[in-house]
């Protein structure tokens, strides 16, 4: 059985971002939760959400937050399962900050980080972290980066036809 991954926002205003990561987890059929849980106001909340994670099926976690961007770290300071920091944009420095607090974290407590406002590639790598111990997601996955190449071919088939009718 596939474990589920969790979607994380320290507000409701990562939504419209975090619904990529959903949708992505969706079409790679892998189950997820997503919650509003905050590093600074529902401190307790947050931490007894991740010491319990693995406990209630949990294989990753994903975590979007701004500015200081705490919410990864105080997740990965409460569960061995891997986190995913995705900084958010906005605030004073456009997300520079977000970026920073999610990437600089103390040796032993480590959180991946993808770019700002990167939800849908901390689904692919959720996955990926997943398949690794799930044979049929790994055909999967393989099959959508084949796919992949195959969309590629075909925009550069498009495009040397455009050149040559210049």
């Amino acid at each position: 059985m596939i474990r589920k991954v969790a979607v994380i926002m320290g507000s409701d205003s990562d939504w419209a971002v975090m619904k990529g990561a959903c949708i992505q987890l969706k079409a790679l059929d892998i189950p997820f939760e997503a919650h509003i849980l905050s590093a600074h106001r529902t401190p307790a909340a947050a931490a007894e959400f991740a010491k319990n994670a693995r406990t209630n099926g949990f294989g990753v976690i994903l975590c979007a937050a701004g500015m200081a961007a705490h919410l990864a770290g105080a997740f990965a300071a409460n569960t061995t399962l891997p986190v995913i920091g995705i900084p958010m944009k906005g605030g004073a420095m456009d997300g520079l900050d977000a970026l920073l607090a999610t990437v600089q974290m103390p040796s032993g407590i480590p959180v991946a980080t993808v770019a700002l406002n990167g939800a849908k590639n901390a689904a692919w790598l959720a996955a990926q972290i997943l398949a690794l111990s799930d044979e049929t997601l790994a055909e999967k996955l393989y099959a959508e980066r084949v796919a992949m190449v195959q969309q590629i071919a075909a925009k550069e088939e498009n495009l040397q036809n455009e050149i040559a009718q210049l």
